[in-house]
């Protein structure tokens, strides 16, 4: 398509972006076609050209966008990974099998955006990012709201940026809550949004008040995020979702953040009294932590998934009752055991939730039982083609191992679980066993040594 006039296509999601990208396009007078997914797109695309499609007619997608004459595609709009049981698929779907099966199992939204980048390129369209195509809607440096609280949310904001940095590796979120130089919540699998409702519960459980404006959240990309999709956004809701929590503000990457509904965002934080601010990363990361390129060669990706591998299969586990640990969980409990060490330079986790490689849940306070039960609501790709158990939770020292916790991860579905045995830590209960026995669940120790390595 070199050469061609740009023409652009856009795979709407939810939320207003897509039509607030779409009035962008449409303003430097660019023609565009709106290819709008159901079930998640739900802007009023007005008077813009808008096919509607479900998940499966993936050539029906390509088809669209190649009879517009599109050049340049921005993928835009939040999504939910689709029930794959549940969508109708097209003939596209079936010769795109291979790469919906690579989604499957590629593990953090990080990875399955990267398929989705890469197909699309593969068929000929140049995916660019809304920086170029709508850059006022990105986030800049300074004090947004006008409330004069920059100064008082940069530590906080420093630890969090650092926080979902340090954990950026393994493809968790992109938000975290920092009250006072504490981790008080991580975004996984459940959104900010869920993670902010999960802490307003979290904290009236526990006698809080929620009017005094206690903590920030915090946003801010993945270090070796690809910037042309999935920026992290706030808008409006984030304000009242933050506000309901109990916390005082918002910081966020600036350059790489977009802001929703950019003028009812800013005057909601004014009038809520949460402060919005943008501050630029390179005044609080560490040098040489931004990696030099987002993109990886697909060559580079293998070589590290079997690196991967050899290095889970590596890992001393003892086999704490009947059943056997299956070689397709090595990478879940390697990448489980692996958040759990790194969160210690943060006040710990109990728990970590893994399924196919995609961090579920991590444990930040709330307990394991609740951590595992948020889990075992955000299984990904749909439930009812899980016939088999798949996933594990990765439990911290065997103080937490109670008969109870046995019974939620088979609720849960997942294969297992693994517990990290330390010195002078208490073992795995002989009924905790017991119970993993009876419910065909598999159960191993990782034994750790007090600087985190297993051996």
């Amino acid at each position: 398509m070199a050469g061609a006039a740009r023409r652009i296509g856009i795979l709407a999601g939810g939320g207003s972006l897509p039509r607030e990208i779409a009035d962008s396009v449409a303003a430097r007078g660019l023609p565009l076609h709106i290819v709008a997914l159901d079930s998640e797109a739900d802007a009023d695309f007005g008077p813009y050209p808008v096919t509607r499609v479900n998940w499966g007619e993936i050539g029906r997608m390509v088809d669209t966008f190649k009879e517009n004459r599109t050049t340049d595609l921005i993928i835009i709009g939040s999504v939910k990974r689709p029930d794959l049981a549940a969508i109708k698929p097209d003939l596209g779907f079936f010769r795109a099998a291979g790469m919906v099966l690579g989604l499957v199992m590629a593990g953090g939204d990080d990875a399955v955006l990267r398929g989705v980048i890469g197909f699309f390129e593969g068929h000929g369209f140049r995916v660019v990012g809304p920086a170029e195509l709508a850059p006022e809607l990105v986030i800049g440096p300074g004090d947004l709201s006008g409330l004069g609280e920059e100064d008082r949310l940069t530590d906080d904001a420093r630890l969090g940026f650092e926080i979902i940095g340090a954990l950026g590796r393994f493809d968790i979120g992109q938000a975290a809550v920092i009250t006072n130089g504490h981790l008080d919540a991580l975004e996984a699998a459940e959104g900010t949004d869920g993670m902010l409702v999960r802490l307003a519960m979290q904290r009236r459980a526990h006698g809080q008040s929620l009017a005094s404006g206690a903590g920030i959240l915090v946003k801010r990309s993945k270090p070796h995020q690809d910037r042309r999709i999935d920026l992290p956004v706030i808008g409006p809701e984030t304000v009242t979702r933050a506000l309901e929590a109990g916390l005082k503000g918002v910081a966020v990457e600036a350059h790489r953040a977009l802001a929703a509904n950019r003028a009812e965002l800013f005057e909601r934080s004014r009038s809520a009294g949460v402060a919005v601010v943008g501050i630029d990363i390179d005044r609080t990361r560490a040098a040489g932590k931004e990696p030099v390129s987002s993109r990886r060669s697909w060559t580079a990706r293998m070589l590290a998934a079997a690196k991967l591998r050899r290095e889970a299969r590596a890992m001393p586990l003892q086999k704490l009752g009947r059943h056997n640990v299956p070689p397709r969980s090595a990478r879940d409990i390697l990448k489980g055991y692996d958040v759990v060490e790194a969160m210690r330079a943060y006040g710990g986790s109990r728990c970590v939730a893994v399924v196919r490689g995609h961090v579920l849940a991590v444990e930040t306070g709330e307990g394991v039982l609740a951590a595992l039960e948020r889990a075992s609501g955000l299984r990904q790709w749909g439930d009812r083609r899980l016939r088999r158990r798949a996933g594990v939770a990765v439990i911290d020292a065997g103080r937490d191992c109670a008969v109870d916790l046995v019974e939620m991860v088979g609720r849960a579905r997942f294969a297992g679980l693994v517990v990290t045995l330390r010195r002078f830590t208490a073992g795995v209960p002989p009924e905790t066993i017991e119970a993993a026995d009876k419910a065909g669940l598999f159960i191993a120790g990782l034994m750790a040594d007090d600087e985190g390595r297993h051996g």
